[in-house]
């Protein structure tokens, strides 16, 4: 079914952003601002640093303590089954996490499967700033 991606934007307000990176010329760093200067909240990921681009960071997704409505991912696609595995058990735990946006040549199939076995939307292979913006 194709995504109804203006519901998604509607309906999210906080990204927590894994592999947010702290170099600003890297797509990692850009993108999550671009989003955050279009009115949402973002939390980076990033276990190598305290602090990305002003924003406290955290190591995983589970640390932290605010909702979460997507989880946008910036990690080669080998990592992205254990983020999921981490975003599945935090649902259950919390309830949050509707969500999950994989950046462009990122793909798991057993991700998506382990996702929208609880309900979580799986978006990969897409970049959410060309999305956003091309709408």
């Amino acid at each position: 079914k194709k995504m109804n991606y203006k519901e998604i934007f509607e309906n999210c307000k906080t990204i927590a952003v894994v592999g947010m990176s702290i170099y600003p010329y890297k797509a990692a760093h850009s993108v999550p601002l671009f989003m955050q200067k279009s009115g949402y909240k973002i939390i980076p990921i990033n276990p190598n640093h305290e602090i990305v681009a002003k924003l406290k960071s955290y190591n995983n997704i589970l640390e932290i303590e605010e909702q979460i409505d997507m989880i946008n991912v910036f990690r080669p696609s080998e990592f992205v089954l254990d983020i999921v595995k981490e975003a599945v058990e935090r649902k259950k735990a919390k309830g949050d996490i509707s969500y999950i946006w994989l950046q462009e040549g990122i793909l798991c199939e057993e991700g998506r499967e382990l996702a929208e076995s609880v309900g979580i939307t799986y978006i990969e292979d897409e970049c959410i700033y060309k999305v956003f913006v091309g709408m």
